[in-house]
């Protein structure tokens, strides 16, 4: 037993998606880390038989932080509100998913864990519960009561931040304020300083419009809203280049000694994150009290209970986690 190892919390997502389906395929490995799976444990122990794959699981008790041993799951009990068909979502059962990112978090946020892991959530279930939900990044700023967070994917050594997350297309011009960039400049520089060591990031910011808005032609956010925020952080000392045009930004020569790129709006940037790690990438959450990562893929609903779903994402999430938590 060790108590330097990082103790993680991961949630096991929508149940009739791949979230339980890649919690048990990441427990048949060790793992330098302490983890303790959230989720219902008869539908882990169902789940495990139908994948044909062996699963001891302990339920969680006070106990010095161990590695994860091969085959063993430490659970963390959420009792479903109703019975799980692999692929069929249920929204009876989304406050079982909700009480899982409710448990981590504060679990978290109160010591007990030191990182939060989740495992992806079917939107549209949650919400024809009435229980309004647009994503993880959204659910655990207002659980966290953090004024600013930023969503970034990671492949590798390419990074991609989002100044917007998850809007509708029409609303994103009006979302991109200079307070606002400059807050997510801010959150962004903190965290890729305290959790991944680097001692001055150099962001790389892309415009909103085709082109970087050709000199307002094409639109003028750039001009009154992106490079006014740009040019009053590099004042202060930032490394930040930009606002370039999107369709040249992601090329070899222009990336060269950049460490994040800041996209403004979802499907900017992370079609090339996408396109470059797809299955390996992670998600994460920056500006919250807590370390969080999840994977970079959905529910898979068609995969569920088939064993056809990888859980690679799942285990850079874990091993990203870890390393932030011992980065401080």
């Amino acid at each position: 037993m060790d108590s330097a190892l990082p103790r993680i919390a991961l949630t096991s997502g929508e149940p009739a998606g791949i979230g339980p389906d890649i919690c048990i395929r990441s427990a048949q490995q060790a793992h330098a880390a302490d983890i303790t799976v959230l989720g219902d444990p008869d539908l882990l122990k169902a789940r495990a038989a139908a994948l044909g794959l062996p699963l001891s699981i302990e339920i969680a008790a006070p106990r010095a932080p161990s590695p994860q041993q091969a085959g063993r799951m430490r659970v963390l009990p959420v009792k479903l509100r109703a019975r799980c068909t692999a692929g069929k979502p249920d929204p009876i059962n989304a406050p079982y998913v909700i009480e899982m990112l409710e448990r981590g978090t504060d679990a978290c946020l109160q010591g007990g864990f030191d990182a939060l892991v989740t495992a992806p959530v079917q939107k549209s279930a949650i919400n024809d519960a009435g229980i309004p939900f647009t994503g993880h990044t959204e659910f655990l700023a207002a659980r966290c009561h953090a004024p600013h967070v930023v969503m970034v994917l990671a492949a590798g050594a390419l990074r991609v931040a989002l100044a917007t997350t998850h809007l509708p297309l029409r609303k994103v011009p009006d979302a991109i304020t200079r307070e606002g960039l400059t807050a997510t400049l801010a959150t962004l520089r903190a965290g890729l300083k305290a959790r991944f060591g680097l001692e001055e990031p150099h962001v790389l910011v892309l415009g909103l419009n085709p082109h970087a808005g050709e000199g307002g032609y094409l639109g003028r956010e750039e001009l009154e809203v992106i490079q006014p925020a740009c040019e009053a952080l590099r004042a202060q000392g930032m490394r930040i280049t930009g606002p370039v045009s999107a369709d040249t930004a992601f090329n070899p020569a222009r990336m060269g000694g950049i460490d994040v790129v800041l996209t403004m709006y979802h499907d900017q940037g992370l079609p090339v994150l996408k396109y470059a790690g797809f299955g390996h990438a992670v998600n994460i959450t920056l500006g919250l009290p807590i370390v969080r990562t999840s994977v970079d893929h959905g529910t898979a609903l068609e995969l569920a209970g088939t064993g056809l779903a990888e859980h690679a994402s799942l285990e850079a999430a874990l091993e990203t986690a870890a390393a932030m938590v011992r980065h401080g």
